[in-house]
């Protein structure tokens, strides 16, 4: 892409599996140029995460890569061979960014600690994800997303109630991890325009999601109150959650006072019922309330329910399963579909970045994306951009 905020900028991304290559890709959405170095024994852990896999038998891709390496270049290199050695120092001493996720101690021992990414170019900024941080009494352990979602407290939040603790259906703390990655790599250039010095950007699975407790978390580091899984039903709002109707179920968000006003008719109670008066009342006779609603919504279907409650300014939707977002009207106007030609595959529908940019004048800038790269498929020209045979 070479029309992007951050165009000029080079990044060297080091990382595999799903945080590190996230931040990356959100980096190379703005306009960086990302050269992602693989190993040549099958490069990136995603490339065989599957099935589905897609393409030409004798060229196989895996969605999953597909989910998170758009924007990039690939090149191979065994960074434990003198090749891969010489080639990775002359891409680091042009380089703005370097992104890693390897496990603490596994950069020094390949002859790239952070002091040496230093020597060699003074204004790098390394970006340094891992799973439950580089320090600490725990600081060693591998970490897999799944494993840091139980561990960092999301797991006990999520599911139909406490006694079944429920992963979140994509890997959450690797996407968060990733975009505080990017986040930070933005701040660390910003700054390096007034120092002229790049700096290690650090953080982890674990910062990510407890980084995204929220209210749960203030909710026992202030209140002394630990928050359990509930299902669909709000814990500090009500009504607020997926209730049950005629043909399925509809989510609906009275988040104020004045949206309950506007609700409690549709559903035969009048606004100051005492037993739902306030907010407080209603959360803590949540499923007497719940109950009152369903009855309501019993005889209506979504269609109905939805139509009535935009007339009457209360948010309300529906639960759309995956191919009704992709073909959704909203969300191609959003500009989260993109369509990019594949080396193997052809021209194929990607989710397009979450960033809109307009400019001063109102026009808004488009991007040119690029597909995420074979295994190797830059390795001549990056070889001869950097001079080599």
């Amino acid at each position: 892409m070479t029309n992007g905020p951050l165009h000029g900028v080079l990044v060297v991304d080091l990382s595999r599996a799903l945080a590190g290559p996230h931040a990356a890709m959100m980096l190379g959405d703005l306009g960086a140029r990302v050269i992602k170095v693989e190993h040549p024994d099958g490069g990136d852990d995603t490339r065989g995460w599957g099935p589905p896999f897609v393409g030409p038998e004798d060229a196989r891709e895996s969605t999953y890569f597909l989910s998170c390496n758009r924007n990039k270049e690939s090149v191979r290199l065994d960074l434990k061979s003198e090749d891969g050695w010489r080639l990775l120092t002359r891409l680091v001493e042009r380089a703005d960014v370097l992104v890693e996720n390897f496990r603490p101690g596994v950069l020094d021992r390949l002859g790239f600690s952070f002091a040496r990414l230093h020597e060699l170019n003074p204004r790098l900024v390394i970006l340094s994800i891992t799973g439950f941080g580089h320090d600490g009494p725990e600081g060693g352990r591998a970490g897999y997303d799944q494993i840091l979602q139980g561990e960092a407290g999301l797991m006990s939040l999520t599911g139909p109630g406490p006694d079944q603790p429920t992963r979140i259906g994509v890997p959450i703390g690797d996407l968060l991890a990733g975009m505080y990655g990017a986040y930070g790599v933005v701040a660390a250039l910003y700054e390096r325009a007034r120092t002229g010095r790049g700096k290690v950007v650090r953080t982890s699975l674990l910062a990510a999601i407890v980084g995204v407790h929220a209210f749960q978390g203030t909710k026992y580091t202030v209140a002394g109150q630990v928050g359990r899984a509930q299902g669909n039903l709000h814990p500090s709002l009500q009504p607020y959650g997926t209730y049950r109707c005629k043909d399925g179920v509809i989510q609906v968000a009275v988040g104020s006072e004045g949206l309950w006003a506007r609700f409690a008719p549709l559903i035969g109670l009048a606004p100051d019922d005492p037993r739902f008066a306030t907010n407080a009342q209603r959360v803590e006779r949540v499923a007497e309330l719940t109950e009152v609603i369903e009855r309501a919504f019993a005889a209506r279907t979504v269609a109905e329910l939805l139509a009535e409650l935009l007339e009457a300014g209360v948010p309300a939707g529906e639960v759309r399963t995956l191919d009704r977002v992709y073909t959704w009207e909203q969300t191609r106007s959003q500009g989260l579909v993109i369509e990019v030609d594949h080396a193997t595959l052809g021209r194929v529908q990607l989710p397009g970045p979450p960033l809109r940019f307009q400019d001063t004048d109102g026009r808004e800038q488009r991007f040119d994306h690029q597909a995420p790269p074979t295994l190797g498929q830059h390795d001549a020209a990056v070889r001869e951009w950097l001079g080599e045979s």
